[in-house]
Parts: C-alpha cells; sequence; structure tokens
C-alpha cells in the first residue's frame, strides 16, 4: 500500500518506514464501528483537561491505532486554533510514530500496546516543548478522588505533569531550556490555567538510582524535585531501560552500562524499583 496519499498525516505524526506502510493499509478502507467509536471517544474529551487516559475499551490495538491516525489531525487543527505553533503542534503529535517504532522494537512487530498513553495526547493539552512533555490538567483537589490515581495535591488549581520522551539525552541544560520554554508556553496560551507546580512520577525519581548514580544526568533531574513519596513499579526499569516487558530472562539482558548495570543489580539482590512521585514549583 503506496503512503504518499498520507505523507503529510505521517509526517505531523513522525511515521515512519514499516509503520507507515501499516498505517497506509489501515487508512485504505473506511473506518470500522470500533474506530469510529474511539474517535468519539477521543473528541468528547478533546479542550476538557483529562488527567488520565482512557484505559479500558471495546476495540481492538488495531482499532486504536486507526483511530488515533484519524483524529490526529482534528487535536492539530485544536492545537493551531489556541494559537500553538503548527511546529509545537507536530513535536507532542510525533509522539505516535515514536511509540510505533518502541513498539516494534519491543514486540518485533507493528503494533501499539501504549495506545492508551496517547489518548492524552489526543485532549489536546499535552505538549512536547524541547526534551520533556508537559501535561497541563487540574490539581487534584479540584477532581474526583477516583480519578486522581495516585498524584499528590498540591495548592495550585493547575498542575503540569512532566514526562519524558525516550529520544534524546537529559543534560541540565535541555532540562532547563525545556522547563523555560514551558513557563513561557503555558503562560501564553492557557493563561487563565496558570499552574505554579510541576509533578513527575518516574522511576528514575526513585532514590535508588541517584544514590547509585550521582554523577548522572538521571541524578541531576531528580534533584530537581521535592520527593513526596514512592510506590512500588517493580517492571518500569526494566521495561525503560531495555525496553521488555516483565521480569523474565532478565540474564540475557545486556549489562554494558553502568544504568543497565544499576538496574539488574538491585533486582539481583532482591530489591524492587518504585516510582517516584515529586513536585518542584515552576
Amino acid at each position: 500500500m503506496s503512503t504518499k496519499p498520507h505523507a503529510e498525516l505521517f509526517k505531523l505524526l513522525g511515521i515512519t518506514g514499516p509503520d507507515a506502510a501499516e498505517c497506509a493499509n489501515l487508512l485504505a478502507t473506511p473506518p470500522g464501528r470500533a474506530a469510529l467509536a474511539a474517535m468519539s471517544a477521543m473528541q468528547e474529551r478533546l479542550g476538557t483537561f483529562p488527567l488520565v487516559s482512557i484505559k479500558d475499551y471495546d476495540a481492538r490495538e488495531a482499532d486504536w491505532i486507526e483511530a488515533l491516525l484519524r483524529f490526529a489531525p482534528t487535536v492539530h487543527e485544536y492545537h493551531v486554533e489556541l494559537g500553538i505553533s503548527p511546529a509545537v503542534s507536530a513535536a507532542s503529535l510525533a509522539d505516535v510514530g515514536l511509540q510505533l517504532r518502541i513498539n516494534r522494537r519491543v514486540h518485533g512487530d507493528f503494533g501499539l500496546d501504549t495506545w492508551s498513553w496517547l489518548t492524552l495526547h489526543m485532549a489536546g493539552n499535552l505538549f512536547r516543548l524541547g526534551r520533556l512533555q508537559f501535561h497541563l490538567v487540574q490539581s487534584p483537589n479540584e477532581i474526583p478522588a477516583s480519578d486522581v490515581s495516585g498524584i499528590i495535591e498540591h495548592s495550585s488549581s493547575w498542575v503540569l505533569g512532566v514526562h519524558i520522551p525516550e529520544d534524546g539525552g537529559l543534560s541540565p541544560a535541555l532540562v532547563d531550556d525545556s522547563f523555560s520554554e514551558a513557563r513561557v508556553f503555558f503562560s501564553t496560551h492557557f493563561a487563565d490555567k496558570p499552574a505554579t507546580v510541576a509533578t513527575c512520577d518516574s522511576w528514575m525519581l526513585d532514590p535508588y538510582l541517584a544514590e547509585r548514580l550521582p554523577a548522572s544526568n538521571i541524578a541531576s533531574f531528580a534533584r530537581r524535585f521535592t520527593l513526596d513519596r514512592c510506590t512500588d513499579a517493580p517492571t518500569d526499569a526494566v521495561y525503560f531501560t531495555f525496553r521488555r516487558r516483565g521480569l523474565d530472562d532478565l540474564d540475557k539482558l545486556p549489562r554494558d552500562t553502568s544504568l543497565q548495570r544499576v538496574v539488574l543489580e538491585r533486582i539481583d539482590d532482591g530489591g524492587t524499583w518504585q516510582l517516584g512521585h515529586g513536585h518542584l514549583a515552576l
């Protein structure tokens, strides 16, 4: 199937190589009932600043990929109508292509097991600004307790959830630039939703990592945040370091870098990796 009819869409979403051909196949016929229902669910959330992704829905993974592809131009148009530059919109939506490539590395084939994560992008309130992604949401004290999902309450009415895409370094200079860009971006485009706090929930904030690799860029990033608490997340460090699901056959994984060794040695010693939940003032 030729990808030429969809070249503009695939450029917007950062979709390349064999993933582009597979996506073109999905778009070759009219959308089915499940894909249309998934698009409708995303349309209902667009512009509502949801905190959580769509997690359970009666559609196959392939239906969600198709729905994301078909709905993305609507999100791009929404961004532009808000005055957001097409370049920032494209950088934000290009996570679709990145997640497709990650899926191919994890599973060896076309697919998108992280489709739920991408429904946050399609709500129009998650942006890639330089090295980091920022998710503008109401503080949990403004939303039903059932939706909090472990997020710490803060005094600000609005907060920025910080996420770390895998495609690049994490030097202090890059992180500084990203936060500086975020302060200007959100005060310009969402002045009525002033966020004074940023939060991060990541295995990178597990204190064990900073203790073992104190001079690393990851440790430098973690020290920016006040750690509120930790929760067990046994598989996260393995997944994000090696792009492997589960904890089987860890003895077959490489130990070439200091990070790889630290991740595996902690598990070897009977330890459990955790998610650190932290915040910082913007």
